[in-house]
């Protein structure tokens, strides 16, 4: 009886077995179950019986002949040989192994010789052909069986595990990488249905096999655990690469199976996706920055925390958009974000700070960089940009600017600021020390009024510079009082009569004008008002006032271009203008100033 899935096989076994005269077919079966059943029926005397077949292999298939049809011979008719093939279907109760590289005239008579227990024991080299060859078949076939053991020790020798497969996953070779890898010999894989050693997953293996076989697939693969060694406790992880070796007709035969220790490379991918995962979080977590990704063409791939807080868009609003959303419109329209992606490509990294736009079209001041994102084998696929918002910063570094322009004027102020009073108290001091017995008390008075109050704005602006010292924001303190301003405007043509002894100032000021002011910050004014006149102007000099509509409008005269009347609204108070009211009647009038 034939037993084999190839009908082109059992044709032409048959067709030669009944043409040598001593043998008889009585049944043939494409798989085991159909085997069993035929060798019921027909109880045959020898059985030839192919290892690989669907539904049930031949190594399944022999010891339930045996166990139904003890007396019936067996001979299993394989595709692969092998000393471990044959001792295995030996110990199963076959009497003999023939590959079906034999030539078919041979085959009678081995069958023969295998009934009578003189087969010739499987070796390396091929069986001896037992018909005359003429001299090119003898080469020719000296070559195929090179060949054929050139296959079989690369197979045997190879560094990866290799495996043949029936189409039911039994091992009818494994050669030595694999039996190390699953930490025994070859010979102990020979017969073992591989799904045994797949750590529980053997159903995905048969699965993959019978798509394989219908599927008409050149290729499959899977991963599963490889069985440790007893006392070790470290899992390894194969991976399995199936593929099927078919007939003529696309009838897979036989599945060689690549198995690869990828252990170390998938601690590796784990510990890659721990890192990348951790890189992620941290990255998701950051709220100081707006950390995404952009694809080639500047498409927005992914966004943080940081990014939603600085730019506003939540995550399903702006990732699939240009990133051209986030500049003003004028950088828009010139290009400016794709030129900002070709910076970045071309020189490595692009950093720049200007104003950007959030989704509710608000600007802030960002400080940006753009760094082009490569694969493992260096093929551009996007960018990493990095925003920060720097408009606090910015503003701070404009106001420490202003404040220093603001202390670099007040310094000049305050230079100003003492050139009057120091020139007022030299002078005074200078006039008493040389003319004191020849002045009237008066005149003496007048001296030491100007002494005392310019000693007094000396003082105050010491206070105002211990304020600014202190970086006080309550600014000038104004000691506001009813203040005449005849005496004013006198005591300031006295001081500057004392500073400059060769300058005179007429005052024209009715005396009973009378203002609400500082009277020491409105000194100051006119001082520099006549310091002014006296250093960019010539003598005469004049200083007269009026009153219209209940307002004061003093006026400065000297000879040479343009005017020398200044703005002193600063040391007046700043309330509603109130009428001028002459001195002592006990109501203060407000005073504006007018350049």
């Amino acid at each position: 009886m034939l037993v084999d899935d190839s009908v082109d096989v059992r044709t032409l076994v048959r067709m030669r077995l009944e043409a040598s005269g001593q043998f008889d077919v009585v049944g043939e079966a494409a798989d085991g179950e159909q085997a069993i059943e035929l060798v019921i029926r027909h109880e045959p005397a020898l059985v030839l019986l192919d290892i690989s077949m669907p539904a049930m292999d031949g190594v399944e298939t022999l010891p339930a002949i045996l166990a139904v049809r003890p007396d019936t011979s067996v001979v299993m008719f394989s595709g692969f040989g092998g000393t471990d093939l044959a001792d295995e279907v030996g110990d199963l109760g076959a009497i003999d192994l023939i590959e079906k590289s034999i030539r078919l005239e041979d085959l009678p008579d081995r069958l023969l010789r295998s009934l009578r227990g003189t087969a010739p024991q499987p070796a390396a080299d091929p069986p001896r052909r037992l018909h005359a060859v003429t001299d090119v078949a003898r080469v020719e076939q000296a070559i195929l069986d090179e060949h054929l053991e050139g296959f079989r020790a690369l197979f045997d020798r190879a560094a990866i595990g290799m495996a043949t497969l029936t189409v039911h996953a039994t091992v009818v070779r494994a050669n030595d990488a694999l039996a190390e890898l699953m930490s025994c010999k070859p010979r102990d894989l020979v017969g073992v249905d591989y799904g045994r050693l797949t750590g529980g997953r053997g159903d995905h293996l048969d699965h993959l096999l019978d798509a394989l076989r219908s599927s008409g697939d050149s290729v499959a693969t899977f991963e599963h655990p490889i069985p440790a060694p007893p006392g070790v406790r470290t899992v390894r992880t194969a991976r399995v690469t199936l593929v099927p070796i078919r007939d003529s007709t696309g009838q897979v035969l036989y599945v060689f199976a690549q198995v690869q220790d990828i252990s170390a490379q998938r601690a590796a991918e784990v510990e890659l996706h721990r890192t990348e995962e951790n890189l992620r979080l941290l990255v998701a977590a950051v709220e100081e920055y707006a950390i995404f990704m952009l694809d080639t063409s500047g498409l927005v791939m992914s966004w943080n925390t940081g990014a939603r807080r600085i730019k506003g868009y939540e995550a399903q609003e702006i990732i699939g958009r240009h990133f051209r959303a986030f500049y003003p419109e004028e950088e828009q329209l010139t290009g400016h974000p794709e030129r900002n992606l070709e910076a970045a490509l071309r020189d490595g990294s692009f950093a720049e700070e200007g104003w950007r736009i959030r989704q509710d079209g608000s600007r802030f001041w960002a400080s940006v960089v753009i760094r082009p994102v490569h694969d493992d084998r260096g093929r551009h696929v996007g960018f990493a940009k990095i925003t920060r918002d720097q408009t606090d910063q910015r503003q701070n570094a404009e106001d420490r600017l202003g404040a220093m322009e603001e202390q670099a004027r007040l310094l000049a102020v305050t230079a100003h600021e003492l050139r009057n009073p120091t020139a007022v108290i030299d002078g005074s001091a200078h006039a008493l020390q040389v003319s004191e017995r020849q002045m009237s008390p008066a005149e003496r008075e007048k001296f030491f009024h100007g002494i005392r109050s310019s000693a007094d704005r000396l003082r105050r602006l010491a206070d105002d510079l211990t304020v600014a010292s202190q970086l006080q924001k309550a600014g000038m303190q104004f000691r506001m009082a009813d203040v005449s301003l005849h005496d004013l405007i006198h005591g300031a043509a006295a001081r500057r009569a004392a500073a400059s002894p060769a300058v005179h100032v007429e005052v024209d000021v009715p005396i009973e004008v009378v203002v609400h002011a500082d009277e020491v910050r409105l000194a100051q004014a006119l001082d520099n008002l006549l310091d002014n006149a006296v250093r960019h102007g010539a003598p005469p000099l004049a200083m007269s006032c009026e009153v219209r509509g209940g307002q004061v409008e003093p006026h400065g005269h000297r000879r040479g271009t343009g005017s020398a009347r200044r703005a002193w609204s600063h040391a007046c108070s700043t309330g509603s203008p109130r009428p001028a009211r002459p001195a002592g009647r006990g109501s203060a009038s407000t005073w504006c100033a007018r350049s």
